[in-house]
């Protein structure tokens, strides 16, 4: 990317406190504001679509309620997630007093945790609840178990309407003098949509002498989800299976699913041919985790998809 300012767009534009970050329902900017002002926090769990903003609120969170660094956990449970890491780094953290009111631990990705994990870190919860608060972040909030559902106070938050976000990724470029077209920025927007950290990561790779440029080879993640829009666009069915398959990894099949339904309009306008997509796409999740080879279900799907197209 060209240029006068390399700094990363994403940490750029990531919310410092509560006025900057942007609440979908103002009830819920009350609430955290409620927080604010009572300077303290019951358990939370934070669910959503990833890339909406849960871990910045927790953080804005965290830092308008002044809490010391040293009395901050913060876990990525997608990389660690057993019943060790509760008993080693989350015990262990919680059993000292805090230096300040509380300490708080950030469970990040808490639904990667192990049901066994889940279970033991409800026994941390009720041992340490008069000096710990936990903020849990989660994107599917049916894999946390109901123990832990009933100990924290559920947030959901929402994403932005796809119109709003493709509008404010299109602020940032015009904050950057960055040139660019709708289709151009539509086709990215699409590939990410709606991580918001995603399509900027995307957005900014993609800047070429201060002008947004689609890219050519496909062979980055960003690439190949962007080049994967313009197949669709166009069409050609058959090409995107063939460019998901060799590109996607298996971890990330289960978002080519739920892309595939967020993005019907893409490839048809027909109300036979939608519903039929709809349930071709609804029986290849259903398989997903239950077939031998994932990679296989995935591209049978995407065939049931070109056929009903194609008549």
């Amino acid at each position: 990317m060209d240029g006068l300012d390399h700094s990363l767009w994403v940490e750029k534009y990531r919310p410092t406190n509560v006025n900057e970050y942007v609440f979908r329902d103002d009830s819920q900017r009350k609430q955290v504001q409620g927080w604010i002002d009572d300077g303290g926090i019951p358990h939370l769990l934070f669910s959503g679509s990833p890339g909406t903003g849960k871990t910045t609120l927790a953080k804005v969170l965290i830092a308008e309620l002044k809490v010391e660094g040293a009395d901050v956990l913060y876990i990525n449970a997608s990389r660690d997630n057993g019943v060790e890491m509760i008993r080693k780094r989350i015990s262990a953290f919680s059993e000292t007093m805090p230096w300040g009111d509380f300490k708080v631990i950030l469970l990040d990705e808490a639904d990667h945790i192990s049901p066994e994990g889940q279970a033991a870190l409800r026994g941390v919860m009720e041992q340490y609840h008069a000096s710990v608060r936990f903020i849990l972040t989660c994107n599917w909030p049916n894999m946390i178990i109901p123990a832990l559902h009933s100990r924290c106070q559920g947030f959901h938050i929402e994403q932005l309407d796809q119109t709003d976000f493709t509008v404010r990724v299109g602020e940032i470029l015009a904050e950057n003098n960055v040139k660019f077209s709708i289709d151009t920025l539509d086709a990215m927007v699409r590939a990410n949509y709606p991580d918001l950290r995603k399509t900027i990561n995307t957005v900014q790779m993609s800047v070429i002498d201060n002008e947004l440029t689609l890219p050519e080879d496909g062979g980055s993640t960003a690439e190949w989800r962007v080049k994967m829009v313009e197949l669709f666009k166009e069409g050609k069915i058959q090409d995107a299976r063939k460019l998901i398959i060799g590109s996607a990894r298996a971890d990330e099949y289960n978002e080519i699913f739920t892309w595939l339904y967020r993005n019907l309009d893409l490839y048809t306008n027909d109300d036979f041919q939608y519903d039929s997509c709809v349930l071709a796409i609804r029986e290849g999740m259903i398989k997903h985790t239950q077939v031998a080879d994932p990679e296989i279900n995935l591209s049978a799907t995407m065939i049931e998809i070109a056929r009903t197209l194609n008549g």
